[in-house]
C-alpha cells in the first residue's frame, strides 16, 4: 500500500496546540518516505510532519507512507533511483548495507552538535558504522526481566543485580515447586533475546557485534563461556518445560498463574500481563544482571530511525527535519502513550506516567553505557540469525550438544559471510 500526502504552506498554517514559530529560510520540496503504515504510526508521523510544515512554512513537504513489508522489498530501488530527502529504516546491521553500498548519506555532522550531541548519546553507537553516524534514532523500547512481584516477596527475594544473586534467587524459586523464566521458543527469536544478554554481559557490546558481523569464530572460547554461563540456568530447571511449543504469547500465562516467576522479554509484553489480570502491585521489573564486572552494560533496544539519502535533493532542509525529529520536545509528543508508546531517544524529553516506560527510560538514558544493540534477528544477516536462533532454541532443549551446535553454526558463518 502507498499513499501520499502533500504539506504545503496553506495547509501548514493549520492551527496546532504545539506550534512554533515560523521561519522561511528553508524552501524548495522535501520529500519524506516512511514505512510507519499502521494507523497509529501514521498518524503521529504525518502530525509531526505537519508540525515541521508549520515551522517552515517556505517548504512543499511531500510524504509517502509504504507498507512496512513492501517497504523492505522496495527500499535499495528507491535509493538507488528516485531518493527522497528523508526515508525511515533500522539502526545497527540493518542499515549496513546501504552504507556500505554508499546510499545513505554521512550525518555525523549532526552529531557534533551539543543538542544532539546530549541528547542522542544512548543511540549515537547504534548509528555509528566506521566510526561515522549514518542517521538518528526516533524511537525505541526496552527489554529487561519483568518479574512476579510478589512471588519474589513471598520467598523472600530482592532484585538482582550480579549473576551470582540472579543464580541464587533461581535457585529458591525453583524449590518452591515454580520455573524461574517462562519463555515460548516456538518462533525461535525469544532465545535470540537470550543470548544477545548472555552474550553481551559476558564479552560486552563490541564482541556481540563483531559475531554479527562475521568476524568472530562461533568455536571461539569466549562464546562457549556465553553457553555454559546460559547452561546454568537450564540445569538447574530454569526455564519452563517444552518451551519450544509455545509462542511467546502462549507462555504468558505461566507467568500471570505463577508457574514461573519472570520473563526477558520486550515492554510490549506489559500489556498482555496486564490484560490477564496482573496488578502493577504484581508485575515488575528490573535490568538484566552484571555477568562479567569488566564490560559495561548494554541492552537490548530495538530502535527506528530517519536517514537522509546520499541521493537525495534537499540535504539541508533533511538534516533540519531530522533535528526537530529527535529534539526533545518532539520526542516527547510522538513516543507518548496516545501516539507511539514508546520511548523517546532524548534524555531531555519527558516520559508518560508509566512506571515500566518511566525504569526503561532512565535504564537506556542512563544506566546503559556499554551500546544499544537491535536485536540478534536484526544484528545479523538474516541467514545466520536464523540458523543461530534454530542453534539456541535447540541448546536450551539439548545443552550437552554445545559442541556439536557451535561447529554446525561455524560452518554456516564460514558460508554465509563470504
Amino acid at each position: 500500500m502507498l499513499s501520499k500526502m502533500k504539506t504545503t504552506a496553506a495547509a501548514a498554517a493549520v492551527a496546532s496546540a504545539f506550534a512554533v514559530p515560523a521561519s522561511a529560510e528553508l524552501t524548495g520540496d522535501l520529500t519524506i518516505f516512511l514505512d510507519t503504515s499502521n494507523p497509529a504510526p501514521r498518524a503521529t508521523m504525518e502530525a509531526m510532519i505537519g508540525r515541521f510544515g508549520e515551522k517552515h512554512p517556505g517548504l512543499n513537504i511531500e510524504t509517502t507512507v509504504i507498507d512496512r513489508e513492501a517497504y523492505k522489498t522496495q527500499i535499495r530501488n528507491f535509493l538507488t533511483a528516485d531518493a527522497p530527502d528523508v526515508a525511515t529504516w533500522y539502526a545497527a546491521n540493518r542499515m549496513r548495507p546501504y552504507v556500505e553500498a554508499g546510499l545513505f548519506e554521512d550525518v555525523s555532522d549532526l552529531y557534533a552538535e551539543p543538542a544532539m550531541a546530549e541528547g542522542l548519546a544512548s543511540t549515537k553507537g547504534a548509528l555509528t558504522i566506521d566510526d561515522k553516524q549514518w542517521g538518528v534514532a526516533y524511537t525505541y523500547y526496552q527489554w529487561g526481566v519483568y518479574y512476579r512481584k510478589d512471588i519474589f516477596a513471598e520467598l523472600g527475594l530482592s532484585e538482582p543485580t550480579t549473576w551470582e544473586e540472579e543464580k541464587a534467587n533461581c535457585g529458591k524459586i525453583v524449590a518452591s515447586g515454580r520455573a524461574c523464566y517462562t519463555i515460548g521458543t516456538k518462533y525461535l527469536w525469544t532465545a535470540g533475546g537470550w543470548f544477545d544478554y548472555l552474550n553481551m554481559r559476558t564479552n560486552g557490546f563490541d564482541f556481540h557485534m563483531d559475531l554479527a558481523a562475521g568476524k568472530v569464530s562461533w568455536e571461539d572460547d569466549r562464546v562457549k563461556q556465553t553457553f555454559m554461563n546460559w547452561k546454568e540456568l537450564i540445569d538447574m530447571g530454569g526455564f519452563i518445560a517444552d518451551h519450544q511449543t509455545y509462542s511467546w504469547q502462549e507462555a504468558l500465562p505461566f507467568m500471570v498463574k505463577g508457574e514461573a516467576a519472570a520473563y526477558l522479554m520486550g515492554n510490549f509484553a506489559v500489556a498482555p500481563l496486564r490484560e490477564a489480570g496482573l496488578t502493577d502491585d504484581q508485575l515488575d521489573f528490573y535490568q538484566f544482571v552484571k555477568i562479567n564486572p569488566d564490560v559495561a552494560l548494554s541492552e537490548d533496544a530495538p530502535t527506528d530511525t530517519f536517514h537522509i539519502p546520499a541521493n537525495a535533493k534537499n540535504k539541508e532542509a533533511a538534516r533540519e527535519f531530522l533535528r526537530f525529529a529527535t529534539s526533545a520536545e518532539e520526542q516527547t509528543i510522538i513516543n507518548n502513550g496516545k501516539n507511539l508508546g514508546q520511548l523517546p531517544v532524548n534524555a531531555g524529553s519527558s516520559v508518560d506516567d508509566d512506571k515500566f516506560l518511566q525504569q526503561g527510560f532512565k535504564m537506556l538514558s542512563t544506566n546503559s553505557t556499554g551500546g544499544v544493540a537491535q536485536f540478534w534477528d536484526r544484528d545479523a544477516p538474516a541467514e545466520m540469525a536464523k540458523v543461530s536462533m534454530e542453534g539456541f532454541q535447540e541448546f536450551m532443549v539439548k545443552p550437552d550438544q554445545l559442541d556439536k551446535i557451535l561447529s554446525k553454526l561455524e560452518r554456516a558463518r564460514g558460508r554465509i559471510y563470504k
